[in-house]
């Protein structure tokens, strides 16, 4: 028998309601909000002598008023009441007299939380709330959450599915050449020269291989990422698939020009018209957006039937599942259609191998031209 949303959310609050510490891990969907909210009304409730001191930790502001619009739609509003919230940013200038703090999208703590978190009472209750953990559990992420707040629970889209709890879903890989044309301008301090996408991709890849440091690795690292997401065949390439796109479709793109440039219609913090734009993208006024990393987590669309992805991540960052998980929230006998692109014989297959490797692989097809 397929378990419901209610079942997931139950098994959940009854783990971390039994662990002062810890992680609860589920796939987007599933309510993690919602639960958040569950437990500080338990603990509430167990707490009548007092009222709790609590502080929700959030990516950004607009995560923060998700959980104020949350807490007025399911009638707990109440329970912020005595609530701080903060950025990750500022954690670390928060007072240390907290009774509970929850950590949303937890896989955003870094060493420099470390200070802080260390020095609160080892009374203090932590919850860390992600649809994303860390696959690593040596990474810098993986070493902060298992440190404060370790996974007790998970959940992920793969069972969400299966349970009929999330829409199903297809995944298209679409594989492209690197140009061979020379019209890539590149300047230096004597002069300027033009160059290939091919050429430019292999200079980055052999700066990474002959790097003789972990940190000139890591630069080089990502100099080749930030040249391929500048690349103009998947721009090209994209517009020519968002173009054909008849359902509801958002584009994620690399860069706010790439976003105005290759949709009519764009949301990112440049653009005035950006929240307009989203309301009339959610009331199917219009049917394509194109947008950077702003609608990656706390934002919900309805009726999102396709989605286009023009770059992905290692397998450390969530930034792909975040945006797959974009596409989820339909109803559960529906289908979306998720098109990734993907530069053929270069790191990119490994990028989407890994963002990809949790899902079912018989919905996944490889388009090879």
């Amino acid at each position: 028998m397929n378990l419901t949303k209610d079942d997931i959310q139950k098994e959940a609050l009854s783990v971390i309601m039994n662990n002062n510490r810890s992680t609860v891990a589920l796939g987007t969907g599933i309510g993690k909000t919602y639960l958040g909210l569950q437990y500080l009304k338990y603990l509430q409730y167990f707490e009548k002598s007092k009222e709790l001191k609590i502080l929700i930790v959030t990516p950004k502001l607009s995560v923060m008023q998700s959980w104020k619009d949350e807490a007025i739609k399911f009638e707990m509003s109440s329970i912020l009441k005595h609530t701080t919230f903060s950025t990750y940013l500022s954690l670390v200038k928060q007072s240390y007299d907290y009774d509970v703090i929850i950590l949303d999208e937890v896989h955003n703590l870094k060493f420099s939380h470390d200070v802080y978190l260390k020095s609160i009472s080892k009374n203090c209750k932590i919850l860390g709330l992600t649809g994303t953990p860390p696959k690593r559990k040596d990474s810098e992420k993986g070493q902060m959450i298992e440190r404060y707040c370790p996974v007790k629970f998970k959940y992920g889209v793969k069972e969400a599915v299966d349970d009929n709890i999330l829409n199903n879903y297809k995944i298209y890989i679409h594989y492209i050449n690197l140009s061979n044309d020379n019209d890539i301008l590149v300047k230096y301090k004597g002069g300027e020269f033009k160059t290939s996408e091919v050429n430019k991709y292999t200079y980055w890849t052999n700066r990474v291989y002959d790097a003789t440091s972990v940190k000139a690795k890591q630069v080089a690292s990502i100099m080749r990422m930030k040249a391929m997401q500048g690349f103009k065949t998947k721009e090209l390439y994209a517009k020519s698939l968002l173009d054909s796109q008849k359902d509801k479709c958002i584009l994620f793109c690399n860069t706010q020009e790439q976003a105005d440039n290759l949709c009519s219609h764009s949301y990112h913090s440049k653009n005035p018209d950006s929240e307009e734009n989203l309301i009339n993208f959610k009331e199917n006024v219009i049917t394509k957006l194109a947008c950077v990393e702003q609608l990656s987590e706390g934002i919900n669309i309805p009726n999102l039937k396709s989605g286009i992805i023009m770059h992905s991540f290692s397998g450390n960052s969530p930034k792909s599942s975040q945006r797959f998980g974009r596409l989820l929230r339909l109803n559960p006998n529906d289908t979306c259609n998720v098109h990734f692109l993907c530069y053929k014989n270069t790191v990119d297959e490994s990028w989407i191998e890994s963002a990809l490797e949790n899902l079912d692989q018989t919905k996944i097809f490889h388009l090879k031209n």
